[in-house]
């Protein structure tokens, strides 16, 4: 069973596709952007290239705070299943 917040948090979600001026520092050099807003937090998910290659960049503003994690690229696919391993659970619960 699902408490109340998560419960909220997935009524208030949105998802939308974002345009370069709407990324945290205004970056224009995302290869693609999305953003999903729960209630007052923002994650901004930018994949960016560099010489070192592709890149994921997770960025998460409350009120004005920001935290970020770097994944690169071949760590994706063993993200996604780890997420999608944590969301079977937690539907369970």
């Amino acid at each position: 069973m699902q408490d109340t917040s998560t419960q909220a948090a997935r009524t208030h979600a949105r998802r939308q596709v974002m345009n370069h001026s709407d990324t945290p520092r205004g970056s224009d050099d995302s290869l693609a952007s999305e953003k999903i807003q729960v209630d007052r937090k923002v994650f901004f998910l930018d994949l960016k290239e560099n010489q070192r290659g592709r890149f994921l960049k997770i960025t998460e503003d409350v009120s004005g705070r920001r935290d970020t994690i770097m994944l690169p690229a071949s760590a994706l696919q063993p993200f996604i299943e780890a997420l999608h391993r944590i969301v079977e659970f937690e539907q369970q619960l």
